[in-house]
């Protein structure tokens, strides 16, 4: 089954941008994937603005975020699976959502002797 988080950080991402509020996520980076700047990254975790304003080519799909931004003057390109998303939030009022974590997506598991039936 598909995560609904993709589609939450969406529409959370929409309605602050339709609000004029800023976007930021707070990401997990102890996960191999994610690719941010090593150097703004506290206790394995880092906060960024995904605004458009703030970022340039920005992606926000079921797998994955990506978008380059300049931190300290330098374009940087970033990536960050989105089961490394902690959370999404308004930085003017903290309103947002707070997601669980996973390392890949739970495959279902089939119990023997049950019949699908159409």
């Amino acid at each position: 089954m598909t995560s609904v988080t993709p589609y939450l950080m969406r529409a959370y991402h929409q309605w602050m941008e339709d609000s004029g509020l800023t976007a930021h996520i707070l990401v997990d980076c102890s996960h191999p994937a994610v690719v941010v700047p090593k150097q703004f990254i506290q206790q394995n975790k880092i906060v960024l603005n995904i605004t458009t304003s703030a970022t340039e080519s920005l992606v926000l799909n079921n797998e994955y975020i990506s978008f380059k931004a300049r931190f300290s003057g330098q374009s940087i390109d970033v990536y960050i699976p989105t089961y490394a998303v902690l959370s999404i939030y308004a930085g003017e009022s903290g309103e947002g959502m707070m997601f669980e974590t996973k390392e890949q997506p739970v495959e279902v598991e089939q119990k023997s002797g049950l019949t699908l039936l159409d």
